[in-house]
């Protein structure tokens, strides 16, 4: 059986239940050392003063009224004065604060005191001489023990019991949320989507429940988009593979005329070519999962230099110092600007806005733009508004994805929307500023 607890929970409280034993321990030396043991001294060396004052009076007063004072004595104060010595004194018994009583004598009669006891009850006896008598003088240790402030002590324990019952509340709240976060992120790497956790609570955990939230979405969707890329290879090549086989068997069965040849082997020519960018596609997919390390990038040169490239494009912007991946922007840029000729038509605008934490790209074009309920479907891997994924109508479906992917990465944001004008626009929102 493991001593040691493994839960942060029971680390916890095992910690906190330590230090607040250390603190109880504290707390009752100081008591006592600050409030118990002087009282105790001062009632010790009160006792011993009583003893002392009745031994003197008891001599000076006359033979025949002593009897009187002894009994006043025994009566008022639980003092007894005897001139006669015990007999068989027994050893004394022990008592809280002996030391103090035996050491506040010893300095009253300036000399060593050893106290005794009789056998017959639980007095204490000590030996006093003075004005050439030697007295006993005996009292019950018990009428003058000095008694713990009971009320400090239980304030004390009270007060660190309280605080330690609180301190385990609010570590239970804490450490709840974490293993309940556990046990979703165990269903995370299992391949399933567990059920949101609540974002309620303290800020801190509200906003790790809100992140976890939104990273098991995205695994998810990343499961899904890799699930996605790889049915989307297995459809899209095994038309051109089974074209290109297909032509092979022709030409080694019927070679035909050198035309003929020379036409078949262009079909497969151009079959491996759309295979290669097919593979391309999902090639620069994969890629777009994984953020790109930022630098430096002058971003009005950039865009500039990335609508020379394209062409056909007006271009707006301002200079707007960043740090971003460089390839991610390009890539991002030029698919947002490929999609607005292929789709949009009309003028093509790239435009730069630059604000005080973020710049915004757009993209615009003047074409019919996209239904609403359509503008989030669009960044799905392989999803197009056209029926076909045909070349000739725009390719595979995956230049948004890549898109999508790539802004996710980098830690930007896309959307897009229709303008009031018509056309659409797409912007690109880069919040890491220089």
């Amino acid at each position: 059986m493991r001593l040691k607890p493994t839960s942060l929970f029971g680390r916890t409280a095992l910690v906190l239940a330590l230090a607040f034993v250390l603190f109880l321990v504290a707390a009752f030396v100081v008591i006592y050392r600050t409030l118990v043991l002087p009282v105790a001294e001062q009632s010790a060396d009160d006792l011993a003063a009583l003893i002392v004052l009745s031994a003197q009076t008891w001599v000076e007063l006359p033979p025949d009224t002593r009897p009187a004072f002894e009994n006043e004595l025994a009566t008022q104060h639980g003092l007894r004065l005897m001139a006669q010595a015990l007999a068989k004194p027994v050893e004394a018994p022990k008592f809280a604060f002996k030391k103090q009583i035996v050491q506040a004598l010893s300095n009253r009669i300036n000399r060593a005191v050893v106290l005794s006891g009789r056998s017959q009850d639980d007095s204490v006896w000590a030996e006093i001489p003075v004005g050439g008598h030697t007295l006993y003088a005996g009292f019950f240790p018990n009428r003058y023990a000095v008694h713990p402030p009971l009320a400090a002590v239980t304030l004390v324990s009270l007060g660190a019991f309280l605080v330690l019952l609180t301190a385990l509340v609010l570590v239970r709240r804490i450490t709840v949320p974490l293993a309940r976060a556990a046990k979703a992120a165990d269903q995370v790497g299992a391949g399933r989507l567990p059920a949101p956790l609540p974002e309620t609570g303290p800020h801190e955990l509200a906003e790790l429940a809100r992140r976890f939230n939104q990273m098991s979405w995205e695994v998810q969707a990343l499961l899904e988009n890799r699930t996605t890329l790889l049915a989307g290879v297995s459809h899209d090549l095994r038309t051109p593979i089974t074209r290109a086989q297909l032509a092979l068997e022709i030409l080694k069965d019927k070679p035909g005329t050198e035309l003929e040849r020379s036409q078949r082997i262009g079909r497969i020519a151009k079959d491996l070519a759309d295979m290669n960018t097919l593979i391309g596609g999902y090639l620069d997919l994969a890629r777009s999962f994984k953020a790109e390390e930022p630098q430096d990038v002058e971003l009005a040169g950039e865009l500039e230099e990335i609508a020379s490239r394209v062409g056909g494009v007006r271009v707006e912007v301002q200079p707007c110092p960043v740090r971003i991946g460089r390839q991610a922007l390009r890539r991002v840029v030029t698919n947002l600007l490929e999609n607005a000729q292929r789709y949009g038509g009309g003028e093509i605008t790239l435009r730069l806005v630059k604000e005080k934490s973020r710049a915004r790209i757009q993209v615009q074009d003047n074409g019919l733009g996209i239904p609403q309920d359509e503008l989030e479907k669009v960044f799905r891997p392989f999803y197009r508004l056209e029926a076909s994924r045909a070349k000739s109508t725009g390719g595979t479906g995956l230049g948004l994805a890549v898109v999508k992917q790539l802004a996710e990465a980098n830690g930007w944001e896309i959307f897009l929307r229709n303008r009031k004008e018509g056309g659409l626009e797409a912007e690109l929102v880069i919040k890491a500023m220089r």
